[in-house]
């Protein structure tokens, strides 16, 4: 059994432990979802099952990111545009996000989680946690701007 497999059946006994219903649908949206690397929104999985259930709406898949989000599988990512991203990592990490393109890399670095004891001791504070976001331009864009710049045609 491959590691994907496992983390999808693993998925699968935590969601029936809560007393919720494997649906063909519910089953499809969260495999997307572990296998995907890059944060879609509700809208990408729509369309990335829509040919393999014809008759799964929108709602549908909002519904179930609501299930999973409850059960600790997925985390929603807002970062200011009118749409979440999902990501199923929910190891403590941070992102970095394309100006360009929107494209969401994780990163990690486990060294920033000393910025939360030394606020907290500094502050009185009982810090819960917090969040970082890089941006910049992805190699992709960056490729893509200089293609651009040196007058050659896309």
């Amino acid at each position: 059994m491959t590691v994907s497999e496992q983390r999808l059946q693993a998925a699968v006994e935590r969601l029936k432990e809560s007393g919720v219903r494997i649906t063909p649908q519910r089953h499809a949206v969260l495999e997307f979802l572990l296998n995907s690397k890059i944060h879609p929104t509700a809208d990408d999985i729509y369309r990335a099952l829509e040919d393999k259930f014809p008759n799964m709406s929108v709602a549908t898949v909002y519904n179930n990111l609501r299930v999973f989000r409850e059960n600790g599988l997925v985390r929603e990512l807002t970062y200011g545009d009118s749409s979440s991203r999902f990501d199923c990592d929910t190891d403590e990490h941070y992102h970095l996000i394309c100006d360009s393109c929107g494209k969401i890399v994780d990163f990690h670095y486990p060294s920033l989680y000393e910025v939360e004891k030394l606020a907290a001791q500094v502050t009185n504070f009982d810090v819960t946690h917090h969040r970082l976001e890089l941006y910049g331009t992805c190699p992709d864009c960056q490729q893509t701007t200089s293609i651009n710049l040196s007058g050659t045609l896309l």
